[in-house]
C-alpha cells in the first residue's frame, strides 16, 4: 500500500471528524479532552527532569558553606554570614543573618541589596504567612522590620520561607560551620556524590514507570471514545464502496485528527498547569512556572508518539469487529476472547525480571532496560487480562433485579468498554501496590534508631558559646508546655595545650550543670553549688585515663577554641579530695564520665568559653508548644539551633524518592479521575437515545441509575481483584531482587485499593446529575 494513499485515507477520516456535524464535533472534542489530559501530564513529565536540575542549581548558586575552612581576612568584598533557619509548623524556614563588610560585598541571589541591621528581606510565601494570622508566634521570632522581598533566582520554589536579616559583630562568633566569612555564594568545594545506591535506582525506575503507564493506558482509552457511532458510520462507508482496509484506515485518520486536536488541548493544559504550579505546594513540593520547561527532544517524542499511537490503536481494536455495508456484525454476541497471549504479557515480565533476583545492592547495578521492560509487561498484562476476564464473568452472572439484568446485559453485549474505562485504575493501583510493598521492604536499610529517649526527652536546645546554660533552662523552665529542662555545658579539658603543635596526649570531658542536671548524668550522694566530682562512665580505658588527668594537682588546659579560631589557653590545677561517683545514661544517651562541675567551681576566666544543651521534657497536648520553644531559643540567642527528637530517621535520598513518589501519585490520580469523568460522559452520551427510550417506556429512573452504578461496580471489583494479585507478585519479585524478605503490609495495600475505589466511586457520582438529565424522552430527537 503506497503512502500517498494511506495519506488520501488518513486525510478523509481527518475530514469526516470535523464534518459530521454536531456529533462528530462533540466526539472530537471529548477525545481531545481525554488526550489533552495525558499530554499535558506526559509534558509535565518531561519537563520534572529540567524542574529538578534549576531547583538543585539555584540551590547551589545560594550556598554559603564552601567546605574550605581557610581563614579569610576581613576586606572589602567580604561577607559575614550567620545560619539562623528555623521550623515553624513542620515546614522549614531558611534563614540568614548577614553582616557586609565592604562595599563589594557579594550578594546574595534574589537580593538586591542588603538590609540593614533589624531589617529584614524575605521571600513573598514568608511575607504572606507573616502578614497572615497563622504567623503570629514566627512574627514573635523574627522581630526584624521587612524591607524588600528576595526574588525568584534565590529561590527554590514559590512556596520556600527564606529569609535575609542584617546584623551587626558577627564577625566574633565566625566558627567555619554557623557563622563564615566568605567572598562569594555557590559550592566551588563540594564534596562528590559517592557511588549511586542500586535499590534507589531500582526505586526511582519503577517510579517513572508505575506512574506513565497509567498516562498511556487512558490516552489509548481516550482514541476510542464514540467507537459504537463511528462503526456505524463505517458501515455506511462500506455501502459506497469502501473495502475493509481502507475503511479501517478512515477510522484511524478520524483518531487522528482527534489526537492532534488533543495535542493542542495537552499544550493548553500543561500551560495552565504550569502557571497554576507557581501558586499550589504539594508535600511540601513547589516550583516556579519557570522551571517547567519540557526538555525539547522528549517534548518531541510526545508529539510524534501520541498521534502514532492513535493510529496503532484504532487499527489494532478494529481487527476484530467485521465492518459490513448493512452494519457492524460487534452488535451481537462477539466471539470469545482468547487467554494465552494475554498470559504471555505477564509471564514475559517475569521471565525478565527472573535473572536478577537475588542480586541486592552487592552485586553491582540493576540492568534498567530488563526492569523497564519487566515492569511494562506485568502492567501491560493488566490491561490485557482484564478485558477476558470482565467477559468471562460476566457471561456466568445469573438473573437478579431489573437494574442488575440491564447492567449485566449492557456488560455480555460489551464488555470491552468497560474494561477499558477501569483499566488505568488497574494498573495504577497494580504499581502502587508494588512500589509500596517495595518501599516498606527496604525501609529498614534506610532507616536508623538514634538511640534517643523520646519519652523522657522531646526537644534539645543547642545553646551558642557564651549564653550560660543554667540561666538558659531557667528561661524554658517558664515557657509555656515545658515540663522540665536539663542544660548541661561542656568542653575538653587535656594534658597539654590545645594550641600547641603536638595537641593534648590525653583529654577528657568536662560537664558544667547544676546538682539537679549534674544528677541526670551521674549519681550524687550530695550535691551543693561549688563541688566538683570525678565521675567514671564504666568504660575502662576511658575511666583509666579520666583517673591519670585528675590526679591531685595536675595541670589541665581547656579547649576554648571554636573549631576555626584557636581560643586563650586557660590552665586548672586539679583539686584534692574529689569525690569519684558513677556515671548513668543521660538524655544524650551516653554515661557521665570525666570532671563534672557545679557553676560555682567554674572559675571566672572560663565563663562565656563554652556552649552547652538544654534537653526538654514537653507538654505535646499544649498547642505549638515546639513553637515556644524555638521563640524562647530565639530570644535567647537568634543563632541558637533547636533540635526535635524522634526515635528514628530516614536518609534524605530515600526520603525524596517517596516524597517524589507521592507527588507523582497524587497527579495521576487527578488525571485518572479526570478521564474517568470524561469517559464516563461519552459512554453515557452514547446510550442517550437508549436510556431515553427505557424512560419513555416507563423503567424508573432509579432502576437506570442502579444499571448504571452495577456497570461501573462490576469491572472495578474485578479490576481491582486483579491488580491485587499483580501488584503482590510484582511486589514480590522486587523484593527478591533487592534481597529483602518478602512481606505484605495489609494495611497499606488495602488502603490503595480503596483509594483506586474510591476514584472510581466519586467519578460515578459526579456523572449521576448529566445521567438524569440524559433520562428524559426528548432525547429521542433526532436531526
Amino acid at each position: 500500500m503506497s503512502v500517498r494513499q494511506w495519506s488520501r485515507d488518513l486525510a478523509m477520516g481527518a475530514r469526516f471528524a470535523f464534518t459530521g456535524g454536531r456529533e462528530g464535533w462533540v466526539r472530537v472534542l471529548l477525545t481531545a479532552v481525554g488526550v489533552g489530559l495525558g499530554v499535558a501530564l506526559l509534558l509535565l513529565t518531561t519537563a520534572l527532569p529540567n524542574a529538578l536540575a534549576v531547583r538543585h542549581q539555584r540551590d547551589e548558586a545560594r550556598l554559603d558553606y564552601t567546605y574550605d575552612q581557610t581563614h579569610k581576612p576581613k576586606a572589602a568584598n567580604t561577607l559575614v554570614i550567620s545560619d539562623a533557619a528555623t521550623t515553624y509548623h513542620g515546614k522549614d524556614v531558611r534563614g540568614r543573618l548577614v553582616e557586609p563588610e565592604g562595599p563589594r560585598a557579594p550578594l546574595a541571589p534574589g537580593v538586591a541589596e542588603y538590609p540593614a541591621p533589624g531589617e529584614m528581606v524575605v521571600s513573598p510565601a514568608l511575607k504572606r504567612l507573616l502578614d497572615s494570622d497563622d504567623g503570629k508566634l514566627l512574627r514573635e521570632r523574627l522581630p526584624y522590620r521587612v524591607v524588600g522581598t528576595i526574588g525568584e533566582p534565590g529561590l527554590i520554589g514559590s512556596h520556600e520561607l527564606a529569609y535575609y536579616a542584617g546584623a551587626k559583630n558577627l564577625a566574633p562568633r565566625i566558627n567555619g560551620w554557623q557563622t563564615a566569612r566568605i567572598t562569594e555564594f555557590g559550592s566551588p568545594h563540594a564534596a562528590p556524590d559517592g557511588r549511586a545506591d542500586p535499590v534507589l535506582i531500582l526505586l526511582v525506575l519503577v517510579v517513572f514507570v508505575v506512574l506513565l503507564m497509567p498516562v498511556a493506558v487512558f490516552i489509548a482509552a481516550a482514541v476510542r471514545f464514540g467507537g459504537e457511532r463511528r462503526d456505524r458510520r463505517l458501515a455506511a462507508l462500506r455501502l459506497v464502496g469502501s473495502d475493509s482496509r481502507m475503511t479501517r484506515r478512515i477510522a484511524a485518520g478520524e483518531a487522528l485528527a482527534g489526537s492532534v486536536v488533543g495535542l493542542a488541548f495537552g499544550t493548553l493544559f500543561f500551560l495552565l498547569g504550569r502557571q497554576v504550579a507557581g501558586s499550589v505546594e504539594i508535600l511540601g513540593i513547589s516550583v516556579f512556572p519557570s522551571y517547567l520547561d519540557p526538555t525539547p527532544a522528549l517534548a518531541v517524542l510526545v508529539a510524534v508518539t501520541v498521534p502514532a499511537a492513535a493510529v496503532l490503536v484504532t487499527l489494532f481494536a478494529l481487527r476484530g469487529v467485521v465492518i459490513e455495508p448493512l452494519g457492524v456484525v460487534r452488535t451481537a454476541r462477539p466471539a470469545r476472547r482468547r487467554l494465552w497471549w494475554r498470559l504471555l504479557l505477564p509471564l514475559g515480565g517475569l521471565a525478565m525480571l527472573a535473572p536478577m533476583i537475588g542480586q541486592g545492592r552487592s552485586s553491582g547495578g540493576f540492568n534498567q532496560y530488563l526492569v523497564i521492560g519487566g515492569v511494562l509487561l506485568l502492567l501491560v498484562g493488566v490491561t490485557a487480562l482484564l478485558p477476558w476476564i470482565v467477559e468471562a464473568v460476566v457471561a456466568r452472572l445469573g438473573p437478579g433485579p431489573v437494574d442488575w439484568q440491564l447492567a449485566v446485559r449492557r456488560l455480555q453485549l460489551n464488555s470491552g468498554s468497560a474494561a477499558r474505562m477501569v483499566n488505568g485504575i488497574a494498573v495504577a493501583v497494580a504499581g502502587a501496590i508494588a512500589l509500596q510493598m517495595l518501599f516498606a521492604g527496604v525501609e529498614g536499610d534506610y532507616t536508623k534508631a538514634t538511640g534517643r529517649s523520646v519519652e523522657e526527652t522531646q526537644m534539645q536546645v543547642q545553646l551558642t558559646r557564651g549564653v550560660a546554660p543554667v540561666a538558659a533552662a531557667a528561661k524554658f523552665s517558664a515557657t509555656k508546655g515545658v515540663r522540665r529542662a536539663v542544660a548541661l555545658g561542656g568542653l575538653e579539658a587535656g594534658d597539654r595545650s590545645f594550641n600547641s603543635d603536638r595537641g593534648p596526649g590525653a583529654t577528657t570531658s568536662v560537664t558544667i550543670g547544676d546538682c539537679a542536671s549534674l544528677r541526670e548524668v551521674a549519681r550524687l550522694t550530695s550535691c551543693r553549688d561549688g563541688d566538683v566530682f570525678v565521675a567514671r562512665s564504666g568504660d575502662r580505658d576511658m575511666d583509666a585515663q579520666t583517673a591519670k588527668l585528675t590526679r591531685p594537682g595536675r595541670k589541665l588546659h581547656f579547649d576554648t577554641g571554636n573549631g576555626f579560631y584557636k581560643g586563650r589557653d586557660f590552665v586548672w590545677s586539679v583539686p584534692g579530695g574529689l569525690p569519684e561517683v558513677r556515671g548513668i545514661k543521660g538524655p544524650n544517651g551516653m554515661p557521665g564520665s570525666g570532671v563534672l562541675m557545679t557553676p560555682a567551681a567554674v572559675p571566672d576566666r572560663l565563663a562565656g568559653q563554652f556552649g552547652g544543651q538544654v534537653y526538654l521534657s514537653l507538654d505535646e497536648s499544649v498547642p505549638d508548644v515546639f513553637e515556644y520553644v524555638r521563640n524562647t531559643a530565639a530570644r535567647i540567642d537568634p543563632l541558637t539551633d533547636t533540635i526535635v527528637w524522634a526515635a528514628t530517621e530516614e536518609f534524605t535520598k530515600f526520603t525524596s524518592i517517596r516524597t517524589g513518589l507521592l507527588v507523582g501519585a497524587t497527579c495521576v490520580l487527578a488525571l485518572i479521575g479526570a478521564s474517568l469523568l470524561v469517559s464516563q460522559l461519552e459512554q453515557l452520551r452514547e446510550r442517550r437515545k437508549l436510556l431515553s427510550a427505557l424512560v419513555a417506556f416507563g423503567t424508573r429512573r432509579r432502576t437506570l441509575s442502579l444499571s448504571v452504578l452495577w456497570q461501573t461496580a462490576i469491572p472495578i471489583a474485578l479490576g481491582l481483584l486483579l491488580a491485587l494479585l499483580v501488584g503482590l507478585t510484582l511486589g514480590a519479585v522486587l523484593l527478591k531482587m533487592v534481597g529483602a524478605t518478602v512481606s505484605v503490609d495489609w494495611p497499606s495495600v488495602l488502603t490503595m485499593t480503596g483509594i483506586g475505589a474510591g476514584v472510581v466511586l466519586t467519578v460515578t457520582l459526579l456523572s449521576m446529575p448529566p445521567l438524569l438529565r440524559l433520562l428524559r424522552p426528548d432525547g429521542l430527537r433526532t436531526e
